[in-house]
C-alpha cells in the first residue's frame, strides 16, 4: 500500500495500516506545514471517516469465554473450584446467577489466561457503556487543566471539553480506534474507577518523554540484562544517585519522566514503549523516600526488559499485593539486583537487623542503606522500624533543585 497517496479506507487491514502510520508520525512530532504534518492530518481525517461508518464490536460474553476455555482445556466444573472457592459458586456463575468478584477475575485471568477486560464485562449493567466505548466526561479535566496539560481549554472556551481531551489523548498515540483505547493497561494501579485518570497520566508521560527524545542516547535492544540492573542499583550509593540514575538511563536511550499521580489513583511507576519503540519509565514519587524510588525504578526497568510490548503499559501500585506472574518476576529481578537472595539470607542485616548491620551490608554491596532498611520493613511488615534510614523527603528535593521536568 502506498502511504504517499492515502485513499478512502475500505478495509480493516487498510485502517490498521493507516493507524500505525499515524502513531508513527505522532511519535516523530512533525513540524507544521510540512509534508509529514499534511499526511498526518489527511490520515486522521480518513481514519475518523472510516470509524464513523462502523459500530464498536461488542465485548465477548464472559461466561461464553469461560465455557470456551473449559472446552478447549477439557476442564469440568469441579476443576474451576480453585478459582471460585466452592462448587456452588462455580455453578451459580456459569448459570449467570452470581457475578464475578475481583478475586475470581484475577484468578481466572492468571490461571486460565482469559482477558480481565472480557471477565469484567459480566458485572456491567445492560445499559452501561460497552467496554470499547470511551466516556470522555470521566476524564479529570479540572486537574488536567490546573496542571497546564490542556492548553487550549478554559472555562470560557468555545471548544468542547470532549474535543480537547480527545486531542490530548490522541496526540500521545493512545488512539481511540472504534471509540476505544488501543493500548492495554496492566499492573495493580488500575481499577474501573481510575481508568480515565490513568490514561490521562499516561498520555502526559508519553508527551513529556517525546520532548526528551532529542537528548536521548541510542537505545539497544540488548541493553537489558542482570548486569545492567546491577550497575543501575549501585548508583544508589551516591548522594546524587536518583539524578545519576536518570542520566544513566537516558544515556542508554530510555526516557525517564517524573509526573505526580492524579487524585484518586494509587500509582508509583509505569513502564511502556512509545510507538517508535522508545522505552519510557514514568515515576510519580508518590512516596518521597529513597527506598521506594530505587525499588520502583528497577521494577519498571525489569518490566521493560521482560514484559512490555508495543501495545502494553504497566502501571504499578507497589503497595498492592499481586498474583500476576509478571509483577512477581519484576519484583524478584529488582530485589536480586540490589541484594542477591543468598547474600541476603546469610547477612547480619537479615539475621540480626540493626543500624550497624545495615550499614555494613550497604558498604559491602555498594547500595544505599535505605534500600536494605526498606526491604526489612517490607518483609517483616513493621513499618515503624528504621524509619530514619529509608530516606524520607530526600528524592523530590533533588529533582526540584536540578530543574528536572516534573510535577512533584
Amino acid at each position: 500500500m502506498n502511504l504517499n497517496e492515502p485513499k478512502v479506507i475500505r478495509t480493516r487491514e487498510q485502517y490498521d495500516t493507516y493507524l500505525d502510520e499515524v502513531q508513527f508520525l505522532m511519535a516523530k512530532g512533525p513540524s507544521p506545514n510540512t509534508s509529514e504534518s499534511d499526511k498526518l492530518e489527511l490520515l486522521t481525517v480518513l481514519l475518523e471517516a472510516y470509524e464513523n461508518t462502523k459500530y464498536p464490536v461488542e465485548s465477548p460474553d464472559p461466561i461464553d469465554a469461560i465455557l470456551f476455555r473449559m472446552h478447549e482445556k477439557g476442564l469440568k466444573q469441579a476443576d474451576l473450584v480453585p478459582y471460585f472457592g466452592t462448587s456452588s459458586r462455580v455453578s451459580e456463575v456459569l448459570r449467570r446467577k452470581r457475578p464475578l468478584t475481583v478475586q475470581m477475575i484475577r484468578a481466572l485471568s492468571i490461571g486460565l489466561g482469559i482477558s480481565a477486560d472480557t471477565l469484567i464485562g459480566l458485572s456491567m449493567a445492560d445499559d452501561a457503556p460497552k467496554k470499547d466505548e470511551v466516556d470522555w466526561s470521566k476524564f479529570p479535566v479540572r486537574e488536567m487543566t490546573r496542571r497546564g496539560w490542556l492548553e487550549n481549554f478554559s472555562a470560557n472556551s468555545k471548544i468542547a471539553v470532549q474535543d480537547v481531551v480527545k486531542g490530548f489523548i490522541s496526540d500521545a498515540g493512545l488512539h481511540f480506534g472504534a471509540a476505544s483505547f488501543r493500548r492495554t493497561i496492566a499492573g495493580e494501579a488500575q481499577s474501573p474507577t481510575t481508568k480515565y485518570a490513568l490514561y490521562a497520566w499516561l498520555a502526559r508521560v508519553i508527551q513529556t518523554a517525546r520532548n526528551k527524545k532529542a537528548t536521548l542516547g541510542r537505545f539497544d535492544e540488548n541493553t537489558f540484562n542482570a548486569a545492567f540492573l546491577k550497575e543501575l542499583a549501585q548508583l544508589s550509593w551516591s548522594e546524587q544517585g536518583p539524578l545519576l540514575a536518570v542520566e544513566y538511563l537516558e544515556k542508554h536511550g530510555i526516557a525517564v519522566v517524573i509526573e505526580s499521580h492524579l487524585k484518586g489513583t494509587l500509582l508509583d511507576g509505569a513502564a511502556l514503549k512509545d510507538a517508535d519503540g522508545t522505552p519510557i519509565v514514568g515515576l510519580t514519587l508518590r512516596h518521597d523516600r529513597l527506598d521506594n524510588f530505587w525499588f520502583t525504578l528497577l521494577h519498571e526497568i525489569a518490566h521493560l526488559w521482560k514484559h512490555v510490548s508495543d501495545q502494553d503499559a504497566f502501571l504499578d501500585d507497589l503497595d498492592a499485593s499481586s498474583e500476576d506472574r509478571r509483577e512477581a518476576e519484576a519484583n524478584r529481578l529488582a530485589r536480586e539486583a540490589f541484594i542477591p537472595r543468598l547474600i541476603w539470607k546469610r547477612s547480619d542485616a537479615y539475621i540480626s537487623p540493626s543500624k550497624e548491620s545495615i550499614d555494613r551490608l550497604s558498604r559491602e554491596l555498594k547500595i544505599h542503606p535505605a534500600i536494605i532498611a526498606g526491604r526489612l520493613r517490607k518483609e517483616t511488615g513493621n513499618y515503624y522500624q528504621f524509619s530514619d534510614l529509608v530516606g524520607n523527603n530526600q528524592v523530590q528535593v533533588l529533582f526540584r533543585q536540578f530543574d528536572v521536568d516534573s510535577e512533584v
